[in-house]
């Protein structure tokens, strides 16, 4: 059976996409993720036909398997990403509220942290937990390494490069402080 044969690749699709379909949907549980887990199995079947080997099963069980690994592999980030979002979530609560002695200073201060928060939810998720868990989590480079299992390194990238998109989107928006 040549994959690589746009006919025959026609008819494997037709064939298996529903089975496909249905095995990344019993993971994701999400019919648009189940949908994008479909397409990336076909796609990586019809760039590397080779992979598959005809000797070591059926077609079908292979489909399955990749649409399955496929599928535990967006299950896992999703995951992760949820354990990132409850560190951010539990750091910011113990945050301390700014303070200030008169209304207006107050209203300046408040406006600065909406400005600050909503750029924060621009960043990626990887560089946003970085930059939370090193500036109002008071950790390390390297106790924040330790805590999300990322090397070393990573951290120091995600925190540079979500400061650098922090200053970039607050660049003009928040005033410059004043000094007395």
């Amino acid at each position: 059976m040549d994959i690589a044969d746009t006919a025959t690749f026609d008819r494997i699709y037709r064939e298996h996409r529903r089975t496909v379909f249905h095995a990344a949907l019993r993971i994701t549980k999400d019919a648009t993720q189940a949908d994008d887990v479909t397409h990336d199995v076909f796609v990586r079947l019809w760039r590397r036909p080779d992979r598959f080997d005809a000797s070591r099963g059926e077609l079908a069980s292979y489909l399955r398997l990749m649409a399955r690994s496929r599928a535990l592999d967006l299950w896992r980030e999703r995951q992760a990403a949820g354990r990132a979002q409850d560190r951010l979530t539990a750091v910011v609560e113990r945050a301390e509220p700014v303070g200030a002695a008169e209304p207006m200073a107050a209203a300046i201060a408040e406006d600065r942290a909406e400005t600050v928060r909503r750029a924060l939810g621009e960043l990626p998720v990887a560089q946003r937990e970085a930059v939370v868990l090193a500036y109002w989590g008071g950790l390390t480079a390297e106790e924040i390494s330790s805590r999300v299992d990322v090397p070393l390194g990573t951290v120091k990238s995600r925190i540079r490069l979500g400061l650098s998109k922090l200053r970039t989107a607050v660049e003009g928006v928040l005033p410059e402080p004043e000094f007395a």
